[in-house]
């Protein structure tokens, strides 16, 4: 019976683990739209930018997402904060990202949660793991920007209403770093270990071995020694809440509420 139940919550730890490496990505993404509704970098921010979306392009995007008409202008006020920080071209390049971030560690902002305050924004080498992939699954492309369309269509998968099966995908894509249509061993240690290394937590390396071999025990149901989609989805929907919870950004379904101010300035045409 003990032996039972020391399975089942190495079982839980591992999967607690494993999914939690997903957090500082939603928090690096919670981040940067929290910082920029604070005016990041407002006496940088251009009037003059192109493309600008009109009611056409607006009213398309939003009927190919969960946002109404207002929240999409309202994503593209928050859009083009972001993308005229440094380059105003109006693209989002990743050094738009880094020195966002970069600005929100150095001012540590009040109204953020205590868990977006780890130190999930500092590395020593001036990389890091967590924005990289958020640019990178951003970049729908891949050709070193992100687009408005782009930035809307990645937003839409962590809108609270949007379905099991398009945040199960996105989140092994994350997984996914060398993009191999599986998640390899080496890629969910070198996910884990930036969790713990960002949040300046020790973990020896036994015990990170024994996170992963439980995880692979649970999730690779083939025992080849790689995550394929489907084990990936049939691991997700057996432990939903652990990772779902880290793919969903709450105040997505009503951001014109949460954050007013992307509204008062919108500019798309009539």
């Amino acid at each position: 019976m003990d032996s039972t139940a020391n399975s089942l919550s190495s079982s839980r730890f591992s999967t607690e683990k494993f999914c939690a490496a997903l957090f500082p990505i939603v928090a690096t993404i919670d981040a940067l739209i929290v910082a920029v509704s604070g005016c990041f970098g407002c006496e940088n921010w251009s009037r003059k930018r192109k493309p600008r979306f009109g009611y056409e392009e607006i009213t398309r995007l939003s009927e190919e997402s969960r946002f109404s008409f207002n929240e999409v202008e309202a994503l593209y006020e928050l859009f083009k904060k972001l993308s005229s920080s440094i380059i105003d071209d109006g693209l989002i390049h990743k050094i738009h990202m880094y020195n966002i971030i970069t600005w929100i560690h150095s001012q540590i902002l009040v109204h953020m949660q205590e868990e977006l305050q780890l130190a999930l924004f500092r590395t020593a080498s001036g990389e890091n793991l967590f924005v990289d992939r958020v640019f990178d699954i951003f970049d729908e492309k891949k050709n070193g920007v992100i687009e408005f369309e782009e930035f809307v269509h990645a937003l839409n998968v962590f809108h609270p209403y949007a379905p099991v099966e398009e945040k199960i995908d996105f989140a092994f894509k994350l997984y996914d770093l060398r993009q191999t249509g599986f998640i390899e061993r080496e890629e969910v240690k070198q996910m884990v270990v930036a969790l713990f290394v960002e949040s300046e937590m020790e973990l020896s390396e036994e015990v990170l071995e024994q996170i992963i071999d439980k995880t692979f025990e649970d999730a690779d149901a083939d025992g080849d020694g790689r995550i394929s989609k489907e084990e990936w989805k049939a691991f997700v929907l057996r432990h939903p809440s652990s990772l779902l919870r880290n793919m969903t950004l709450p105040y997505l379904k009503d951001i014109t509420t949460a954050f007013p101010s992307f509204v008062f300035n919108t500019e798309a045409d009539d």
